[in-house]
């Protein structure tokens, strides 16, 4: 089944890259398969390890787990945490994940577990009013990064060395200032991303420029870029951004606000993040989530409440293929894609040709 699937994959690659978008017979046909996850949470963490293993986190402390595929779901939400909302979920296998919770002073906390969700250990705890956790991600299965909304004037980055048993702020010498009302969203958990090994990329907005940084060193140093995504508003800026590898990025984004429009939701980087270019045909609204498609070097899916797009472009120019409500995506190296939202929304990517 899985041979099956990854030649499907690399059969329709080579379709799009030999034709034409507009000709439809050769176009790949995307498509969401809902799961049954028995929660009503808005599941804006998701962290999915293979095609069996996906893990998912949101609202009222919610922490759901598959290890059949999406068959059968379990609730492994930690006790006590139905307060917080768990915006972003690291997972390294069946058994070991971190889940990040949100919000002003001690909202933000981190939790692991070792034994699949039947125990949890609260591994951090923030004791700065002024800071606000927004994402989380790792590097591999000992190195990790958070990141909290600007603490005087500069983005807060915690580290991990020991796979999230423990956690320390880096000094913030390295952080170029942040502009008045800058932050992060926390919105599908890909406002901190990384490629590799050393590599990583915080994306902002709220303040006059949208921007996204770049550290090689993994948080200890950072440059920062302007993309062309709107901002200059509270509710707008970049959401999310994924990178296929140390140089290739997409970022998407624009206002989450359902009442206003969202031009210019897309852009792309062949640099490293040092330069954007706006999208010549973006989706036609608000995304909060975006990933790279597996075996194919130039596509990469987006999600939003409105709807899903893909490129096969390098993030140049994308097509609307659903549109139902997500709120995040993402891709394991196995060729299982999987998106999560709303009201517990989960669902696997669906691949064919035409």
């Amino acid at each position: 089944m899985r041979l099956r699937f990854a030649l499907s994959v690399l059969s329709a690659a080579c379709l799009v890259a030999a034709t034409p978008l507009t000709a439809h017979a050769t176009t790949p046909a995307l498509g969401w398969e809902l799961k049954e996850t028995g929660v009503t949470a808005r599941l804006r963490g998701l962290s999915p390890v293979s095609r069996d293993v996906v893990w998912a986190s949101g609202s009222e402390g919610t922490v759901v787990r598959t290890v059949d595929g999406g068959r059968t779901w379990q609730n492994v939400s930690p006790p006590g945490t139905a307060a917080l909302q768990f915006r972003d979920v690291a997972a390294f296998d069946s058994r070991r994940a971190v889940v990040l919770s949100i919000g002003e002073g001690a909202d933000s906390r981190i939790y692991r577990t070792e034994d699949g969700g039947r125990t949890w250990t609260e591994t951090f705890r923030n004791d700065e009013p002024r800071a606000f956790y927004d994402c989380v991600a790792f590097f591999d299965r000992r190195h990790g990064l958070a990141m909290s909304d600007p603490v005087d004037g500069r983005f807060r980055i915690l580290a991990t060395e020991d796979g999230g048993q423990s956690w320390q702020v880096l000094p913030a010498d390295g952080m170029p200032d942040a502009l008045p009302g800058e932050a992060g969203f926390a919105a599908s958990g890909q406002c901190l991303v990384t490629s590799g090994r050393r590599d990583v990329w915080l994306a902002s907005g709220g303040a006059e420029r949208s921007r996204v940084f770049h550290s090689g060193d993994r948080g200890r140093t950072w440059t920062v870029a302007d993309t062309p995504i709107p901002a200059a508003d509270p509710a707008r800026g970049v959401f999310a951004v994924a990178f296929r590898d140390p140089r290739h990025g997409v970022a998407v984004g624009g206002d989450y606000r359902p009442d206003q429009p969202s031009p210019s939701a897309a852009a792309l980087s062949r640099d490293g993040g040092t330069t954007w270019q706006a999208a010549a045909a973006p989706p036609p609204a608000y995304r909060s989530g975006v990933t790279w498609i597996p075996y194919l070097p130039f596509a990469a899916i987006a999600v939003g409440p409105s709807g899903s797009d893909v490129t096969y472009t390098s993030g140049k120019a994308w097509q609307t293929f659903d549109t139902g409500s997500f709120d995040t995506v993402s891709c394991t190296p196995d060729l299982s894609c999987w998106a999560s939202g709303e009201q517990g929304r989960l669902a696997r990517l669906t691949f064919r040709h035409r």
